[in-house]
């Protein structure tokens, strides 16, 4: 599911300043080698990306801002596209392989898509990251205006304001983005929960079940109301 553009001036494509420009192929092999890539994977990288190019890196010395523990520093990962659609697996590699907190630009051919998911160090094993599912614009046109860079404290508050932009919730008074990510995570599993019982509903012929399948729809859309706002 991804979230549409909210409005043009929070856009989630930004002017990124020209000091953190870093500008640099990442070779494909590199990302095999750092996260153990298997065949499969492989296949899906060389069919579906064409380039991948380290574009930004934003840190204390290139953005003025402050490390905080979890993000000592901010990626921005263009990633130029064969066609129109990448599989989260090959995401989810190139995540692996960098160790820090990344946003995704992907490209193809006048459009671009804004992607991330919430990179923190796990509580059990700081050494290791726990990666949540990816949330993402819709597909706009490439010369699209970009917004300037967030007024933030740290790179923490920036990660989580470039988070922000792609989620489609409003923060709730005195919510954590870590809850937010986790409440976005409920909304989509009920919504999958939806679309089966909708399915079912429509192969259902006895009338009873009917009735029964329906009230069932009503609650997880209450449900689904109550997560979502």
């Amino acid at each position: 599911m991804s979230g549409g553009m909210t409005t043009a001036k929070h856009s989630a494509l930004i002017n990124y300043p020209n000091q953190a420009s870093f500008g640099r192929v990442l070779p494909k092999n590199k990302i095999y080698e750092h996260s153990g890539a298997n065949a499969r994977l492989k296949a899906l990288f060389v069919e579906q990306v064409e380039q991948i190019v380290w574009q930004y890196k934003l840190a204390p010395e290139t953005v003025n801002l402050p490390a905080k523990p979890g993000v000592p520093e901010v990626q921005i990962l263009r990633v130029v596209l064969k066609k129109q659609g990448v599989s989260f697996d090959v995401l989810k590699c190139i995540d692996g392989a960098v160790q820090f907190p990344i946003v995704f630009e992907l490209e193809h051919e006048d459009k671009i898509k804004v992607i991330a998911a919430h990179k923190r160090p796990s509580d059990a094993d700081a050494s290791k990251w726990v990666v949540s599912d990816y949330f993402s614009t819709a597909w706009i046109p490439a010369n699209s205006k970009r917004s300037d860079m967030p007024v933030v404290l740290d790179l923490a508050g920036l990660y989580e304001t470039l988070l922000q932009r792609l989620i489609p919730l409003a923060t709730r008074a005195h919510e954590s983005f870590t809850a937010l990510v986790e409440r976005l995570g409920c909304v989509r599993a009920k919504q999958c929960e939806i679309e089966k019982v909708r399915a079912k509903l429509a192969k259902e012929k006895q009338f009873n079940r009917k009735v029964e399948i329906n009230s069932t729809l009503r609650q997880l859309n209450n449900e689904l109301e109550e997560l979502s706002h």
